[in-house]
């Protein structure tokens, strides 16, 4: 069976994440749909990751075992938009060796999280930024995202999915801290993220830039691998899947 790999982007904000869940409102099921319609037979889409609801993409990456290669992979990119919801394109396609798996031949990931700081958020910014509208210290938010940046066990900043025994070890290539007028994006690249681990390191940050949480305390919270207090987790509008590196 041809394996095509996709490159998906999408507005995360109507639906429920991206794996496929009872109701069938993910983009994983979206996807799906899709591949039923035009090929008239089932085929299971495996994605690079899963984001939460209300998290978007500019570069997932996910593969599919097509039927058949009746068609090219341009035209399976034409096809796809031609059925798909605005809300989500597939950017590009190509076919892709058996050996090649969207989620197991992953390197690592780059996020970038949006963050709208002044008192008024612009309307069509709804639903894509974190409205923060009270000022915060941008170096404090700078100096608390160096602290992420290593080998780290994480456990302190992701959510309990109920899984045992998974090492929550993961190395954090580059933290970027920018600012541009009224907004400020963190982009984070590392070989693995955990569940809700960028939304709750930004979270951190942000307690940081508000005075709230010292970056040593943060440094604290790595070294014995749990949170001394309430964590603080950044709302999903804000963040971005940005790109998959294999």
């Amino acid at each position: 069976m041809p394996r095509l790999k996709l490159v998906v982007a999408y507005d995360g904000t109507a639906f429920a994440g991206w794996q496929s869940q009872t109701h069938r409102n993910t983009v994983q099921d979206t996807l799906e749909r899709a591949l039923h319609d035009i090929c008239g037979t089932r085929a299971r889409v495996h994605g690079a990751g899963r984001t939460d609801a209300g998290v978007h993409a500019l570069a997932q990456c996910a593969h599919v075992d097509l039927p058949s290669r009746r068609l090219s992979s341009a035209s399976w990119t034409s096809a796809l938009n031609a059925t798909l919801p605005a809300t989500i394109r597939v950017l590009r396609s190509r076919f892709v060796s058996p050996e090649f798996h969207a989620r197991f031949s992953a390197t690592g990931k780059t996020y970038r999280y949006r963050i709208w700081l002044g008192p008024i958020l612009p309307p069509l910014e709804l639903n894509r930024v974190w409205h923060i509208p009270k000022p915060i210290d941008f170096e404090r938010l700078i100096a608390a995202g160096a602290v992420f940046v290593g080998k780290h066990d994480f456990a302190a900043f992701a959510a309990n999915r109920g899984k045992k025994g998974e090492s929550t070890v993961r190395t954090i290539w580059e933290l970027k801290v920018r600012k541009k007028k009224s907004e400020a994006t963190i982009e984070i690249s590392g070989d693995g993220f955990l569940y809700k681990m960028v939304r709750l390191m930004v979270g951190a940050m942000v307690q940081a830039a508000r005075g709230k949480l010292p970056a040593e305390e943060i440094a604290e919270q790595l070294r014995i691998g749990r949170a001394k207090r309430a964590r603080y987790v950044a709302p999903a509008s804000g963040l971005y899947l940005i790109k998959v590196w294999y």
